[in-house]
Order: C-alpha cells, then structure tokens, then sequence
C-alpha cells in the first residue's frame, strides 16, 4: 500500500445535463471543479443491471449502490428477486405464504401495506396486484391495501394514477362475497417510512392509521389526496394520512389475528414497522389493545437481526465483500455517516450484514441526524462528519476510511432546488476539507457516488417541467486524488461494482475471482 486509503460518498450526486435544473453544476463548487480539471476520473454507472435491478429503466438506489460498492459483485436486487419469485411461483409456495392465506381463509382479513408506485426503488405496484389476484384465486373474502404515496422515487404528483390503477383492480376482484378495497394511507415521509429510527413519530402515526383506523376519514382515496391537495399544497410524498370510512366506520382495521403483508422489499424503511408488527416487548410506542397478527415482509430486511421473522422471498446472500476481503488482510478500518446513511456505509456497504466482521479492526461512527425537514438545513451533519473523518484521519489508526454525505439525496429529494444547491456546495467545502487532510497527514482520496439526484431537480415531459423529486439515472464519478501517485484509470465501461477491486489493486492485495475488474 502506498498510503491509506479515503473514500468519500456523495451521495445522490450524478452527472446532470448542466442545465438550470442541475444543482450540482448550479452550486458554487470550486473543489470539484478542480478535481475535474486535474485528476484521473471516470464515470460509473449506478442503475439498472449495473446494480443487479431488471433492466436499465430502473432507477439505482443507495442501498444497491452501497451494496455494488462494498462487495465488488453485482447481485439480483430488489424489484428483480421479488419479478422472478413471482414469475416462477416460488412466492406462492413459500411457507409464509401460504400461512398467511390459509389464516385469511378461516375468518380472518388480509392486508397489503405498502408503497404504492412504480418507482422500482422501495416496492412495485406489479408485486402487489399479481398478489391481489392470486388471493382472489384462493377465495381469500376480505383483502384491504393500506397505501403509502411516494412522489419521492416516481413523478412527484403522481399518486392517483397508481391509485386508479389499483382501483380498478380491486373493483375487478369484489363481487357481494369478497370485499377488495383501499383502508387507508398517507403520503410516505409523513408516516410508517421512517428508517434508522430517526423519527419513530411517523411510525406511531402509521400505525394509528393502519391499524387503529384513527384519522380524518374520506370515501376514498381519490377524494382524501385531491383534498389534501388543495388544502395543503402538499406534492404526495407529504400528503397527511387518510382512513376510508363508510357511515363513520372505517373500512377496514387491521385486527389482531389478520394477516399482514409488507409488500415493499427495499429494507431500510421497512424495519420500524416491521418490528411494531413483529416484536411482543416493542417499546417504542403504545400499540393500544394490539396482541398480534401473521406478519411477513416481501423479503427479510435484516438477517442479522431476524427482521422480520417471516418473509415471502429469500434476499442474496452477499458474500466475499470488501470488509471481508480487508479484515483478512488485517486492514483497519474506519466508518462514519450520519443517522440517515449510517446504516449504508455498514449494513448495505457489508452485504446485509449486521454487525462487524472482525471487531478488532473495524471502528463506526454515527453522527445522530437532527429531525426537520431537510431543506431547512441542507448541510445536514457535513460539518461533524467531517470532522470526525479528519480526526480519524490525523489519528493514523486506519489504512481505510469511508465516510457518506447524505446531503445530495436526501435534500434532493425535498425537490427545493436553492436547498439542493446549498446541500452541493456544504459537500463541496466538506471534500475540500478531507483533501487537506490527506496532504496534511498522507493519504489517497477517492471520491464517488452512489447514483444520481441532485443532478436532475427537473423534467420535462409532453413540454411541461416539473419538479424532479426521484434519483437520477445518470452516471457517477469516480475521481483519484493523489498529487503523489500517477495513477491511470484505464479506457472501459465501469459501475459501482468496479470500486472495491480498484481500492483493493491499490493496496496491493489481491481481488477475488468472483469481483469485477480494477479501473486501474
């Protein structure tokens, strides 16, 4: 090795097209720009196949992406594990499966709760009408779905035409002895979505909502979202919750002894509500007279941890990651974030996993994340992640160090474009400072991302912009600073994949046969 190694992750921060709706290019960044202009960079591609999703209409995401970036592999993910458990069937004869259904088919409802859209990042409203249907196939009488509006992932107004579409599903399925219909709902960053227990608020209030059937009632969820609306101004991902109620009564509660299904399959802000549903000492709010139902998640969102204890499709077992390769080597490591992307520069960057691989040789550290809306402080935590990264650097405990600004994803995706631009240039003065660092006390910095946001705040389609609240499909960099080492990023098409294998050819250690190639 001929220094240590930093990584930095900014996350959420793609190649735009330039233009206004650009943020990245918008903000003031000179430390970036100079990067660009006098070091070796590439671009990686960070969505699609390249992050093991269907097909490269797929949008990348930051657990994927941490996922490509810690293991040096591409794995089948998400939305392309639950397409292909659903297409041959292994779903339908899972175990848990076919609990749930029996269970719905001796007097108890069952109920899908989850994110309704398209946007192939947290779940697919695919998954859950081919689930829908096959109930219906099992005579199973009484099915709810409890409904969570993105705007986040897919356009950010889009909410009543994945409702329209799952209406009229529901309308094909009921007949006078079997009851289909929506129970209720609410925009997703205002409840049940919470992850990394950042504000167990919004899963209390789910919760009530979901289970309780506690909130402002409407006949449908057409008329509770057109409402908000104009009541608000809120775009979907902020809509307050809504319970469906005919003659006062809500449609349907879940009922101790229903069977419930958590149709999204992305992990993190699956958990809180998975643990509500699955654990008898939950503590964290007052569940009222709740004493149980049959709970699975459309894929275990944390093996370690047993979360939750039933699922309906096996997630990858991810193996030989970075960390693994490393800790072998007796390479120490450092890690840090903030509440919001802890877990992905952990958990996601060590293939799902839990927990550290060797105890002696890892050190994390997590910067609690303030609970506001983040386009009122758009720096986020990038001053104390800095400055925890140049302690850990000064210490000269560590031959790796990674650290993950969340400021270009998640103030990405409050869709405030001035905030974004504020969140781009707190990065930049935040990489500035690393990189003085790394002079200071010897050190190799790589600086990446994990796929695209603040890069495309807009769209245009049929000649009206809009808005862009969703990831980006674009490219990501991968820049080399070491005034020190002429490193050569060979001529190819690269991913997030290729990353682990380049740090790993840096250090001298060798790269298992199962990685993709070094960019070096």
């Amino acid at each position: 090795m001929k220094k240590p190694i930093v990584l930095v992750i900014m996350d959420g921060v793609g190649r735009g097209d330039g233009g206004s709706g650009d943020a990245v290019k918008v903000a003031n960044t000179p430390v970036l720009d100079k990067l660009f202009a006098t070091c070796p960079y590439t671009w990686l591609k960070a969505h699609g196949t390249a992050v093991g999703l269907p097909s490269d209409d797929d949008m990348g995401n930051s657990e994927v992406g941490h996922n490509a970036l810690g293991c040096g592999q591409v794995y089948s993910q998400g939305a392309k594990l639950v397409g292909e458990s659903i297409e041959n069937g292994t779903l339908f004869g899972s175990k848990t499966w076919l609990s749930l259904t029996d269970n719905a088919n001796a007097g108890h409802a069952l109920h899908f709760l989850g994110l309704l859209s398209d946007g192939n990042v947290h779940s697919n409203i695919a998954h859950l009408i081919a689930m829908l249907k096959k109930a219906r196939e099992l005579d199973l009488p009484r099915v709810y779905c409890h409904i969570l509006l993105d705007g986040r992932d897919v356009p950010a107004t889009s909410a009543l035409e994945y409702v329209a579409q799952l209406e009229a599903v529901l309308a094909e399925l009921s007949d006078e002895t079997h009851e289909y219909k929506i129970a209720s709902g609410g925009g997703r960053m205002q409840i049940t979505m919470d992850r990394y227990e950042a504000n167990w608020g919004m899963v209390e209030a789910g919760w009530r909502t979901h289970v309780q059937g506690i909130g402002r009632q409407f006949p449908d969820a057409e008329t509770a979202i057109e409402t908000y609306r104009a009541e608000t101004g809120c775009i979907d991902q902020d809509l307050p919750a809504f319970v469906i109620a005919h003659d006062g009564k809500p449609v349907a509660k879940i009922e101790n002894g229903d069977s419930v299904i958590l149709f999204n399959f992305r992990g993190d802000r699956a958990q809180e509500i998975s643990l509500a549903f699955d654990r008898k000492d939950f503590d964290k709010f007052d569940r009222g007279d709740y004493t149980g139902v049959k709970f699975a998640g459309m894929l275990q969102y944390d093996g370690d941890l047993n979360i939750p204890e039933n699922y309906l499709v096996e997630p990858p077992v991810i193996k030989n990651t970075l960390t693994e390769v490393l800790c072998k080597a007796g390479v120490r490591e450092y890690a840090v974030s903030e509440t919001q992307k802890y877990g992905h520069v952990t958990y996601f960057w060590n293939g799902n996993r839990s927990g550290k691989v060797d105890e002696s040789l890892e050190t994390y550290e997590e910067i609690p994340s303030d609970i506001i809306p983040f386009d009122q402080a758009p720096a986020m935590k990038s001053k104390e992640i800095t400055d925890c990264m140049v302690a850990a650097m000064a210490s000269g405990k560590y031959d790796f160090l990674r650290c993950n600004f969340p400021n270009g994803d998640m103030v990405g995706h409050t869709g405030v474009m001035q905030a974004v631009v504020t969140a781009m240039e707190c990065v930049d003065e935040s990489v500035g400072r690393i990189l003085a660092a790394a002079d200071q006390y010897g050190y190799t910095v790589c600086i990446t991302a994990d796929h695209g946001n603040a890069d495309q705040m807009t769209e245009t389609k049929k000649g009206k912009t809009s808005v862009r609240t969703a990831h980006s499909l674009n490219p990501v960099p991968f820049i080399i600073y070491d005034p020190d080492t002429k490193y050569v990023i060979h001529d190819g098409q690269y991913g997030l994949a290729n990353v682990a294998p380049t740090i790993v050819k840096m250090m001298g250690l060798q790269a298992p046969d199962c990685w993709e190639k070094s960019m070096i």
